[in-house]
């Protein structure tokens, strides 16, 4: 991982010739940042955790790739599919993509445990000021 509360995007590409033509046809994405609170100390990331991505992924035959979301039957399943076409016609080509509803931002009497946001909070102000030093250090060059 990067840094601590540090939430982040894994992306895997091909490495193919360049072309004209547009090689990828859809980006399958598994959001492991929505409703998901690990820290170090008290709840720390395990295998175990990445078990669904893992099955999901299908690294041996990726053709075989299914969503684990649908907006009717599973609107909380986290493997889904773009097209190249859904995603150029985003604003600005974004992929910071949220399907998922963030139930800490909708309900207000279900947040985590004090001792859990007090940790968060520890690591992403640790994380700030870890990335701070790193520009202060490039800057004192």
């Amino acid at each position: 991982f990067y840094a601590q509360g540090v939430k982040a995007n894994v992306l895997f590409f091909d490495n193919r010739a360049a072309s004209k033509d547009v090689g990828t046809k859809e980006v399958w994405y598994y959001d492991y940042r929505t409703n998901i609170h690990h820290t170090l100390k008290r709840n720390p990331l395990r295998l175990e955790n990445l078990r669904e991505f893992i099955d999901c992924y299908r690294p041996g035959n990726r053709h075989r790739r299914t969503e684990t979301w649908h907006p009717e039957k599973n609107p909380e399943g986290r493997w889904r599919r773009y097209t190249y076409e859904e995603l150029a016609a985003r604003d600005k080509t974004s992929l910071d993509l949220f399907w998922l509803k963030d139930d800490s931002l909708a309900d207000l009497d279900n947040l985590p445990e004090p001792a859990d946001l007090a940790e968060e909070i520890i690591e992403n102000i640790e994380a700030g000021l870890a990335n701070f030093r790193t520009v202060a250090a490039q800057l004192a060059r």
